[in-house]
């Protein structure tokens, strides 16, 4: 995702780096590169223009010249402003205070409009609400077949009096939806309406006549992130002729440019509300410009891979395995098959590694992760007795071998496998005991703040030859009033200064994840 516009734009702030402070030459060559990653990404010229704008006053101020590290600084620029032009604040849905919620989707033909329409209802039903799917798209040859299709994925009923295929009267379907729904005690309606291969006036009157009969709460343009401009001129034209309140991004997975994601918000003046990055079901979220902008500059989406593994996770089994990388037990290759296959829920390997801050460091390496290696290593793994998956130590030569022809693999296979799990154990004992080394921030590693640095600096012969080398003693602080150590700035990391633990990229630089 946007990986044109990520890479350029990190090549743009590794050449900062170097610089201790930066002249106003620096500045606009800076600003310069940036105005054409964002041209070459497909952002509109308008937005382009406000954005290297804003960037370049803000930097020409107070707030860089007494800058410490112009290269993070500006980092730290370029992240607001992105945040600002994607949207600002992520916006949900504004529901009904009588139900039903009433949710139209519009949109040009091919854009994933009816797919969507079962993402959102399986989205909004895993919220907790009861949504109704009103197949009122009677034009497309199947597409009310292919709506009651994604409904039964998700669990949701489709309302679909009319067969379609130029069958029915679209408004009336609609108009009867909401009365069905008021009666079944349905509290959100999304009505699908038809899209065209272009904005005509047919398929503006159709849609402001539904729109018209139902009185929708939010009316919702779904377009294909693929399109670039396009989609923000389509958007835009139809904002005009019907009105919409919010927009909806399809394939953003494959959007390597993302044009019409850091356009249209700013060009429509109406909010992204959920975007759809892939072909799942599951892969449908709220859009939060945040987020995107963090993903933007290479520094991980570290929000949205916790909401998506507490949403998978098993909370039971995952303490318990931590109890016993903490020494509460040995842990075993059945404990880390669970927790494979609970990370397998969350989607692709790759896709989650590259929510990971720095990530891109390994980019071409998280590319080539092979699915189908995970599925060998569980046929390794189900080939062996519950004892040997308990205690590796016990695999001897003829057990290796065995296992290796019950799983259909060479014993080399299977010695890596052991290998690799012994070292990644290792690894994540080391964690679960505090000892991970080299991730900033963390007690005991390089980076650490100074407060986690002054605790265990102070125990022992640590703590005296501490002292030793400190050029001014300092003050006690009072037992009464505390000394508050003041907070340094949050400045956002770009993907090339992020470290990932030695360990972690001892993996990632073998081509192949290690399990």
């Amino acid at each position: 995702m946007f990986d044109t516009l990520q890479d350029r734009l990190a090549s743009v702030f590794k050449g900062l780096r170097s610089k201790g402070r930066l002249t106003e030459a620096d500045l606009d060559a800076t600003m310069r590169e940036i105005r054409i990653a964002l041209l070459e990404a497909d952002v509109n010229l308008a937005v382009v223009k406000e954005f290297v704008a804003a960037v370049k006053e803000r930097s020409l101020g107070a707030e860089l010249s007494k800058a410490l590290n112009p290269s993070q600084q500006i980092i730290k620029i370029v992240n607001e402003e992105l945040v600002s032009i994607l949207g600002g604040e992520a916006r949900t849905i504004r529901f009904a205070k009588q139900p039903p919620t009433v949710i139209m989707l519009a949109g040009l033909q091919g854009a994933g409009k009816t797919t969507l329409a079962g993402k959102l209802a399986g989205w909004l039903k895993a919220e907790r609400h009861s949504p109704l799917l009103v197949a009122a798209d009677l034009q497309r040859p199947n597409a009310v077949n292919q709506l009651q299709i994604v409904g039964d994925r998700a669990g949701v009923h489709v309302f679909a009096p009319e067969p379609g295929n130029g069958v029915g009267d679209p408004v009336d379907v609609a108009r009867r939806a909401i009365e069905h729904a008021r009666a079944k005690l349905y509290d959100v309606v999304i009505v699908d309406t038809a899209g065209r291969l272009g904005v005509d006036q047919e398929l503006m009157q159709q849609a402001a006549d539904i729109k018209a009969a139902v009185s929708p709460d939010e009316t919702l343009f779904v377009v294909d992130a693929m399109i670039g401009q396009d989609a923000v001129n389509t958007a835009k034209a139809f904002d005009e002729g019907v009105g919409v309140d919010g927009v909806v991004l399809t394939k953003l997975d494959g959007d390597a440019r993302g044009g019409a994601a850091l356009s249209i918000a700013r060009v429509l003046g109406k909010p992204i509300m959920f975007a759809s990055n892939g072909e799942g079901l599951a892969d449908f979220d709220m859009f939060h410009p945040d987020r995107m902008a963090s993903r933007i500059l290479g520094m991980g989406d570290m929000l949205t891979l916790i909401e998506q593994a507490e949403k998978t996770f098993d909370a039971e089994q995952s303490r318990a395995a931590a109890e016993k990388l903490m020494g509460k037990g040995q842990f075993g290759l059945q404990d880390f098959l669970a927790q494979m296959q609970q990370l397998r829920k969350m989607g692709p390997m790759s896709k989650i590694l590259g929510m990971l801050p720095g990530a891109g460091q390994f980019k071409q390496a998280i590319n080539e992760i092979d699915e189908k290696e995970i599925d060998r290593i569980e046929a390794i793994i189900y080939s062996m007795t519950p004892a040997e998956r308990d205690d590796v130590a016990i695999l001897n030569g003829s057990r290796r071998a065995r296992i290796a022809r019950g799983a259909g693999v060479q014993v080399s296979e299977v010695n890596k496998l052991v290998n690799r799990f012994v070292e990644a154990r290792k690894m994540m004992e080391s964690m679960a005991g505090g000892g991970f080394p080299g991730m900033p921030g963390m007690p005991g590693m390089p980076g650490m703040g100074s407060r986690q640095g002054a605790s265990i600096a102070g125990r022992g012969a640590a703590k005296r030859k501490a002292k030793k080398g400190r050029k001014a003693a300092r003050p006690a602080a009072r037992p009464q009033a505390p000394q508050q150590l003041p907070q340094a700035p949050q400045v956002p990391q770009s993907m090339d200064d992020f470290q990932l633990p030695p360990e972690l990229a001892k993996m990632f630089n073998e081509n192949k994840p290690k399990f």
